[in-house]
């Protein structure tokens, strides 16, 4: 999937968690995606435990973070 369509899978309204990019049909945060990664839940378990999303929507969380990361050095 490409860049582009990764991006598509999130979005920012400020009506839902004060404007924090989710994952688009959901309040699930990149944030908290990432949180949950960082701690060490896998992608299954993550799909296993939220369900209606795909993993294409845990890789939007990652690439999302990894352009934040960027932007911000």
């Amino acid at each position: 999937m490409n860049e582009e369509r990764l991006l598509e899978r999130i979005t920012c309204d400020p009506d839902i968690l004060c404007g924090k990019p989710v994952i688009a049909g959901t309040r699930l945060s990149v944030e908290f995606m990432l949180n949950l990664l960082a701690h060490g839940a896998t992608t299954d378990e993550i799909l296993e435990e939220y369900s209606g999303i795909a993993p294409e929507d845990v890789r939007a969380c990652m690439f999302v973070g990894s352009l934040r990361r960027a932007h911000d050095r």
